[in-house]
């Protein structure tokens, strides 16, 4: 079983990390490090208050000077390959450590699988796809979301998350808005009293960085980092699962960005993830 995985150097969208089970030709996980690690802005390195954006959570911590780590546990019986490719431009130096340990697991394991979504902006119609093409049996177990705030800002929190666990033809589950799904509410603070944005790293679910100016009622050009773990309240499936959350404000059309990465456990590996975008698609500013 893999228990914790520690990065530095350079963990920029450029390396991607991929985890292959048992042999399995098609990877498990396969997302860019730092949005693996929910810090998909990796160009910027302090939030808005000059501080570096630190995730405190029971599965991911993103400590001061961009340590990252994995504490979420993947067990195996046989074979686990886990590797980085540079799709950069220049060599980049990168310095890891993966711990674990020999043990008995479970006859019936889940493999832990990792996706990684984008749509800069969000494709007209304002649904964003957090995960789909999962089939098998296994458990949700949480997503990592970067926004960026393109043009009019106004209200983005109004998009409602919804899960289709089995084929259900409408939500199995069924949120009220982005803000409420992450454990927040009136706008994560924005709405009311204070009037502005406030940063929270919970176990299992927080915003935890701000990237931009904030002084403005619902400015433009901000950046989110935020997460939600169902790790207490896994999302449990037998055939298939998807997730989708609006983006739909109080006024629109609305151009922007959003960055995910899905994480679920499943009875078997191999199955093949959606393609990654380009390297030059990616826009991490």
């Amino acid at each position: 079983i893999i228990q914790h995985m520690w990065f530095t150097g350079y963990v920029g969208h450029n390396f991607i990390l991929r985890i292959y089970w048992e042999g399995c030709e098609s990877p498990s996980v396969e997302a860019p490090l730092s949005a693996f690690f929910g810090c998909a802005y990796d160009e910027n390195f302090k939030d808005r208050d000059g501080k570096y954006p630190v995730l405190n959570s029971a599965t991911i911590l993103v400590a001061p000077g961009r340590g990252y780590n994995s504490y979420w546990e993947m067990p195996f019986k046989k074979n686990c390959r886990i590797t980085i490719e540079n799709r950069g431009q220049e060599p980049r130096d990168l310095f890891y450590l993966i711990t674990g340990c020999y043990c008995s697991v479970p006859e019936n394991i889940g493999y832990f699988h990792a996706s990684y979504r984008q749509a800069h902006p969000v494709e007209k119609g304002r649904t964003y796809t957090v995960i789909d093409g999962i089939e098998g049996r296994g458990q949700f177990v949480g997503v990592t979301l970067a926004t960026g705030m393109n043009g009019n800002n106004t209200c983005w929190v109004e998009g409602e998350a919804r899960m289709y666990i089995d084929d259900d033809q409408y939500p199995s589950i069924h949120y009220t808005g982005t803000e409420d799904y992450f454990g927040g509410s009136y706008g994560f603070g924005n709405d009311i009293y204070i009037k502005r944005y406030q940063t929270y790293s919970g176990l299992y679910t927080g915003m935890y960085a701000i990237l931009g100016d904030n002084d403005e009622f619902y400015n433009g050009q901000q950046r989110f980092l935020l997460y939600r773990l169902h790790i207490a309240d896994p999302i449990h499936f037998e055939k298939n699962f998807r997730m989708t959350i609006d983006n739909m404000g109080w006024t629109g059309p609305r151009y922007d960005d959003y960055t995910s990465v899905a994480y679920w456990y499943q009875d078997s590996p191999g199955k093949k993830l959606k393609e990654l975008p380009q390297d030059n698609e990616m826009i991490m500013k």
